[in-house]
């Protein structure tokens, strides 16, 4: 059993990175589709979003702190699945997600609906670490890991 379960270890460390790619694309395509509503909500959805920001004391420009996590959550997404600028992406869905939690368990909702907050964020957390594998933009444009592969685009 053993010697079966290291066979397939083996075979799939081979296809690591287009196990990134479909992680990224499945995951960033579904914030991109959660975030579309709230990014181009309008004002109203950003006040009404951004009221959550009170759960911290922060009862200033709530438009804003709606806008930012409409925008965390579609563009944080598009540039996940991209693969660009992925770490800082990855940084901002997690504070958006962290930032949910909190609001959600202190609003009285429960860990049953923090949950997918909660496990969201912990995905783009380990994803934060991992990188975005070599499909990806960042991988091109020689902004994963060294910085020695892919193009001289911002080398400059």
């Amino acid at each position: 059993m053993k010697e079966l379960y290291i066979f397939f270890s083996q075979r799939l460390q081979s296809y690591q990175d287009l196990g990134l790619l479909i992680f990224r694309l499945g995951i960033g395509g579904m914030f991109m589709w959660h975030g579309f509503p709230k990014i181009f909500g309008g004002i109203e959805k950003w006040t009404a979003l951004g009221k959550t920001m009170e759960t911290f004391g922060i009862y200033f420009m709530p438009a804003f702190w709606g806008f930012m996590s409409g925008f965390a959550e579609f563009f944080g997404g598009l540039f996940v699945a991209l693969g660009l600028f992925y770490r800082l992406a990855c940084f901002l869905l997690v504070f958006n997600l962290g930032v949910a939690f909190v609001s959600q368990m202190v609003g009285d909702k429960g860990l049953l609906k923090a949950s997918q907050s909660l496990e969201d964020g912990f995905s783009f957390l380990a994803a934060l670490f991992v990188g975005p594998g070599k499909y990806s933009l960042d991988e091109y444009a020689g902004l994963n890991k060294s910085g020695k592969t892919g193009s001289r685009l911002f080398n400059r």
